[in-house]
């Protein structure tokens, strides 16, 4: 069985839209939070500064999170475009159908996937 090729460089394309818009969120909202500072650090407010401190270390990791993510997409792009998309990087055999539509920028057959989570 043929891939669709078109399907998935559209589902990639859309998936990179979607990473970039959230990326941009995550990256708005922690300047207008750094903007604002300290409104909420005055004596007694730990409690608050904690949690400023929380939300501004998951954004960072959300960010680093879609940054990791939006190089897998564009790579997956890239594999469409040269003709490799859907093939295995280690074994070479095709990833299928099913695992491309759960993960689009797959590189790894389900087995292959498996041995490597296995260690």
């Amino acid at each position: 069985m043929t891939l669709d090729l078109d399907h998935f460089r559209k589902e990639l394309e859309g998936e990179l839209e979607r990473l970039r818009t959230a990326r941009q969120s995550v990256n708005h909202e922690a300047s207008v939070t750094e903007e604002t500072g300290d409104l909420s650090t005055g004596a007694g407010e730990l409690a608050d500064s904690a949690t400023e401190t929380y939300m501004r270390e998951l954004d960072e990791g959300l960010e680093e999170n879609a940054g990791h993510l939006i190089a897998e997409v564009e790579a997956a792009l890239n594999r469409v475009e040269d003709g490799t998309y859907g093939t295995c990087v280690v074994c070479g055999k095709s990833i299928g159908v099913e695992r491309l539509d759960a993960v689009p920028w797959a590189t790894l057959c389900i087995d292959d996937k498996r041995a490597q989570e296995r260690g």
